[in-house]
């Protein structure tokens, strides 16, 4: 063999070592019978294995509850009191369209079962009557009332405890301020009475120099601001509480940033807190609204003998009056059941106005 048979020899192998396997050169490695060797098994426009699976984070409802099964039974006591206690009672709205007689049988459930069905006629007598329009009336003023002077106080008793620089000063103030919410209303309603009553302290000492006592716990006149004042002192500290947890999110390098570029503390205030506590107000507030109806059952049954029927009554001492009182179950069940709807209504009404914000509200869209 020659030299020159050996170098073409040479030279074709390590170009065929060198070609891209698969190529379509004629250089490259061919099989048996000049055709080119098959693809290997998993090459092809298919994934196969674990991409032919389901997709990445999506698990299967038994998985998902094999992972999540201590969260899962966790709740269930929970759920448990919701059904019995929220749920279940609901059926019970059938005696709106009924004349129902607890008496008819011995168990009050079986009487529902033998109670006569008399349809709207119920609901008739509800908008006939006066009262009632009365208490909706009571009830709207004092909401009102309470969403002007007392939903804005826990935001600015936030950002006021949010100010303080040291962190035991905020904390000793908090504690005092919500400490009142674990007072029950009769406590509640019993200082204010020794305050701002006709033997109460402010009367007392002006009465020692020389000037006329007032009562404002008898007035019917300032009953309603009255009110206002109880719930303030004793929920609104209860409620910083998650305003300052939405303000422990914000980033201090936000603060920073902005004072760095000349921002004062209102700008500060203006630009960052508040845009911070916007999500967290548009759903308390949404909320709110929703419990526009309810406005405080025992704080208002404490004093409605001090200060009379016509300036205490309200739709829930309305129907409690009506239902429990005069027996008249039917009746209250109608009235329970217009407050009900009519606050399901209030809710939807002001989420749909805090989607049209561009906030989520209760939930999304």
């Amino acid at each position: 063999m020659s030299h020159s048979t050996v170098s073409r020899n040479t030279t074709g192998a390590q170009t065929a070592e060198q070609a891209p396997e698969g190529s379509g050169d004629a250089a490259g490695p061919r099989g048996r019978g000049g055709k080119k060797p098959g693809r290997r098994p998993g090459r092809s426009g298919k994934k196969s294995g674990r991409a032919s699976g389901p997709a990445p984070g999506k698990l299967g409802l038994r998985l998902r509850f094999r992972r999540d099964r201590t969260l899962v039974l966790m709740t269930v006591p929970a759920l448990l009191l919701v059904l019995v206690f929220n749920y279940i009672p609901i059926l019970g709205n059938v005696v709106a369209f009924q004349d129902y007689d607890p008496y008819l049988s011995e168990n009050g459930f079986v009487a529902i079962f033998e109670s006569p069905w008399i349809g709207l006629e119920q609901f008739e007598r509800i908008f006939a009557d006066s009262a009632f329009w009365h208490a909706v009336r009571n009830t709207f003023v004092l909401f009102f009332l309470q969403l002007v002077l007392y939903f804005p106080i826990p935001i600015l008793l936030a950002l006021l405890i949010n100010s303080v620089v040291r962190p035991r000063v905020r904390a000793v103030a908090q504690a005092i301020m919500y400490l009142p919410h674990f007072f029950s209303w009769v406590l509640v309603v019993t200082v204010f009475m020794q305050i701002f009553g006709g033997a109460g302290i402010i009367a007392q000492t002006l009465r020692r120099h020389g000037y006329e006592g007032f009562d404002l716990m008898t007035d019917p006149e300032v009953f309603k601001y009255l009110v206002t004042a109880e719930t303030v002192w004793k929920d609104a500290g209860w409620g910083i509480i998650v305003f300052l947890a939405a303000l422990s999110s914000v980033s201090d390098d936000l603060y920073e940033a902005a004072a760095m570029d000349g921002a004062g503390r209102r700008r500060r205030m203006w630009h960052i807190t508040l845009p911070a506590l916007r999500p967290v107000i548009a759903l308390l507030l949404v909320l709110r609204v929703g419990d526009a109806l309810t406005v405080g059952f025992e704080q208002l049954l404490l004093q409605r003998q001090a200060v009379g029927v016509a300036a205490s009554e309200v739709l829930d001492t309305y129907v409690w009056w009506n239902g429990i009182r005069n027996q008249d179950f039917s009746y209250a069940a109608a009235a329970g059941l217009i407050k009900g709807v009519v606050g399901l209504a209030l809710v939807l009404t002001a989420n749909k106005v805090a989607h049209l914000m561009g906030e989520q509200g209760v939930y999304k869209k």
